[in-house]
């Protein structure tokens, strides 16, 4: 240990290191669901508010596809599942 009080003693952190590929959960515009249908589907299967959702609902109608949730593969593939199951097209990449 120094006795120098401009020396940094350095920290050593041993954690192990995972590592989680994030993917995103998008949802594509089409022209035959209605706002209403894409707002509910996003509040029930991905737990949104009713404010996220909506703001998630005008970004896929003005932009074509929006990311509406971010996780790994594991969590994201039921959601997608489901969203499709509601007529919505979907997909985890």
């Amino acid at each position: 240990m120094s006795t120098n009080p401009f020396h940094k003693q350095e920290e050593v952190w041993d954690t192990d290191v995972i590592d989680v590929q994030e993917h995103d959960l998008v949802v594509f515009n089409d022209d035959h669901n209605t706002f209403d249908h894409v707002i509910e589907t996003l509040i029930d299967v991905c737990g949104h508010s009713l404010h996220q959702a909506d703001q998630c609902t005008h970004i896929i109608h003005y932009k074509g596809k929006c990311s509406v949730k971010k996780g790994d593969f594991e969590t994201l593939a039921p959601m997608r599942n489901d969203i499709c199951r509601r007529g919505i097209s979907a997909e985890v990449v």
